[in-house]
């Protein structure tokens, strides 16, 4: 009889908790799960690999591997597959604060009066430099 042990551990890096294991179980290890996470929050592969204390090439290396495994051939692709696998999913806390944040409160206050007409104005750059130097760019 043999017992079957599974070594899912959680790591949580640069707001989100990741899910690492073995291969075999179909999770990341804990490198690519740290790669993946920086991927999501946004960095560049060389902030990655400053903030991990590694080369540049061997960050590049790791995300060709998560790119093979998880089927996507671009990034944001690729963040998608991590989460729907569950291989990454955003900090509670990072909801939480947003949640609290000023402006969505003063948001809710605004939008619960009714109906109310917002005008967006913008203008592009040729506009902008007419109105400020009185001449056509």
């Amino acid at each position: 009889m043999h017992k079957v042990i599974q070594t899912t551990q959680t790591i949580h890096a640069f707001g989100y908790r990741c899910r690492v294991g073995k291969r075999a179980q179909g999770l990341p290890t804990a490198n690519q799960a740290f790669v993946i996470a920086g991927i999501a929050a946004g960095m560049t592969q060389k902030e990655i690999a400053k903030a991990r204390g590694v080369s540049p090439a061997t960050v590049k290396s790791t995300v060709e591997a998560i790119y093979f495994t998880l089927r996507a051939q671009r990034a944001t692709e690729a963040v998608a597959q991590a989460m729907r696998r569950t291989w990454i999913a955003p900090l509670l806390l990072a909801i939480t604060i947003s949640a609290i944040s000023p402006d969505v409160h003063m948001q809710r206050l605004r939008s619960s009066g009714g109906r109310q007409t917002i005008s967006i104005t913008k203008l592009s750059r040729r506009q902008e430099s007419h109105d400020v130097s009185g001449v056509a760019a």
